[in-house]
């Protein structure tokens, strides 16, 4: 079992073998939260690999050139509005 100390303003360092264990990056964020009256530890950065298949496919296919009609025409709504 890995541990680490508390220091006076609170902060830790989580033993190397937890970080890789939960796949730990510099910068990445964690969450915790109580389960069962003990506190869990949640990477919440996910590998991008992950994340496939989380989005519905789009129903139809759409150019680059139509993606910038459609942002230079709402551009052009917004201007005229202020």
């Amino acid at each position: 079992m890995a541990a680490s100390t508390v220091t006076s303003k609170g902060q830790t360092t989580i033993p190397k073998a937890i970080r890789n264990r939960l796949q730990l990056k510099t910068g990445d964020r964690i969450e915790f939260i109580e389960e069962n009256g003990k506190i869990v530890m949640i990477p919440m950065t996910v590998p991008v690999a992950k994340l496939i298949g989380i989005l519905p496919k789009p129903r139809h296919r759409v150019s680059v050139e139509d993606m910038a009609r459609a942002i230079r025409r709402r551009a052009g709504s917004r201007s005229t509005k202020r």
